[in-house]
């Protein structure tokens, strides 16, 4: 299926009264009145754009493909399509090619554009927006940029990292891909463009959090000469891994022809070709392993750092190494007792309980609650006021005798021991106790 005949297709599944001829007619119509009366229509035209071109994996749209293939209807084009592109260019989801900056060049080109583009800047109209050969959708833009970062996070474990140019470019698709999203990464500060000039070897380096990419170092430019010599070698292997199984196959089929000489020549060749893989893939193995030691290097300088900064906050803080060790161990002994328990729940499975039941045993609990409390707050009351009434219970002289002050603890105690019966003290006032 071509891709005019695909967009056809989705288009049909995405909105069903496609093809319906008086839809297509209110649909169709140019702009007219105030915002407020195309706005639907604008944000109809806007999400299917943007529907299209995430099916077709594009951030990259031509504005007289958009017009003229994707919503083509029996040679009627929509005539409000020239408005909707200015409108989205308009709101930021759109960029123009004028408006992207180019990394590679020097800050004082850029600084000079920018100032031209502010003093020239001229107000963007739907025929100008019509006659770009390309425009560069920002949400697409956000969302390649976001795959690109993913990919390189999960093969570098630091916060940042370097590739080549050439690495860049095919991760993204091709040159022309390339040229947008690395002038939308510079643009938030993910990325930032380097080369060597010696030798002409172009770098990237993109940063992997949500901080901003760390300034270029003299290390960065070691880094991606080697990075760029570890390329070359893996291509260099691939070629000579093809030499060899040609030459094999020579020998070979040189053999089964009973041809000996040209035989030898060729298993001559072979032995060569094996030697030369030896010797690049030694050099490819050490230069793999400094690359290592580099990024190794990195990480432990990087937990260096957060070391002593945290220790620099304890300090701040007052809080001792003791102290975060008994909250290490106390959170130790929780997770271990939550783990109990999960496994005590998976050992012994909750079954036969209806919902009913559990919601009954909940409000009686909660009953309970509210009587203790209830309890509870009126013999706080008493305590306060002075006044207590007579408790008839043997608990509740109990609850007395452990409300009572006693001034002189040893003195109570060794009268305790002495005789069983209770004596009444200064500050007693129950009655029960005088009687005694």
């Amino acid at each position: 299926m071509d891709p005019v005949s695909s967009v056809k297709e989705f288009i049909r599944k995405q909105v069903p009264d496609w093809d319906d001829e008086i839809m297509a007619t209110a649909r169709f119509k140019a702009f007219s009145g105030q915002r407020s009366d195309w706005e639907p229509k604008y944000l109809f035209w806007k999400d299917l754009i943007l529907k299209i071109a995430r099916h077709l994996d594009l951030f990259i749209i031509r504005p007289s493909q958009v017009k003229e293939e994707w919503f083509n209807r029996g040679g009627l084009t929509p005539l409000c399509l020239d408005h909707v592109l200015c409108s989205m260019y308009n709101e930021g989801d759109i960029v123009r090619n004028v408006d992207l900056v180019d990394p590679s060049s020097g800050r004082l080109s850029q600084l000079f554009r920018k100032v031209k583009n502010l003093m020239v800047r001229s107000p963007v109209t739907p025929e100008i927006v019509m006659l770009e050969d390309h425009l560069f959708l920002t949400p697409l833009l956000k969302d390649k940029t976001a795959q690109i970062i993913k990919c390189l996070s999960e093969s570098h474990w630091t916060s940042s990292c370097i590739i080549t140019m050439s690495k860049f470019q095919g991760m993204c698709g091709g040159p022309s891909e390339a040229a947008p999203l690395l002038s939308y990464l510079y643009g938030l500060g993910k990325a930032q463009y380097f080369s060597i000039s010696k030798e002409v070897i172009e770098g990237v380096k993109i940063s992997l959090s949500s901080e901003s990419v760390p300034a270029i170092s003299s290390l960065d430019l070691d880094v991606l000469h080697l990075i760029w010599t570890t390329q070359k070698l893996e291509d260099q292997i691939d070629v000579i891994n093809r030499r060899y199984e040609m030459s094999r196959k020579s020998a070979l089929a040189s053999l089964n022809s009973g041809n000996k000489k040209v035989a030898l020549r060729h298993a001559r060749e072979m032995k060569l070709t094996s030697e030369s893989r030896e010797r690049c893939t030694s050099l490819l193995n050490r230069v793999e392993e400094v690359l290592h030691v580099i990024a190794n290097a990195e990480s432990t300088q990087k937990v260096t750092e957060a070391i002593r900064i945290g220790a620099q906050a304890m300090k701040q803080n007052k809080i001792s190494v003791e102290e975060v060790e008994l909250c290490l161990e106390e959170l130790e002994e929780s997770n271990d007792a939550q783990k109990q328990v999960e496994k005590a729940l998976e050992s012994n499975p909750i079954s036969g309980i209806e919902d009913e039941d559990i919601e009954e045993e909940l409000e009686k609990l909660e009953l309970e609650l509210e009587s203790e409390n209830l309890q509870i707050s009126k013999v706080e009351v008493g305590n306060t006021s002075g006044e207590m009434d007579t408790l008839e219970s043997t608990d509740s002289l109990t609850d007395a005798l452990s409300n009572l002050k006693l001034h002189n603890g040893s003195a109570s105690e060794s009268v305790g021991q002495k005789s069983p019966i209770p004596t009444r003290t200064e500050n007693s006032k129950h009655p029960m106790l005088e009687a005694a």
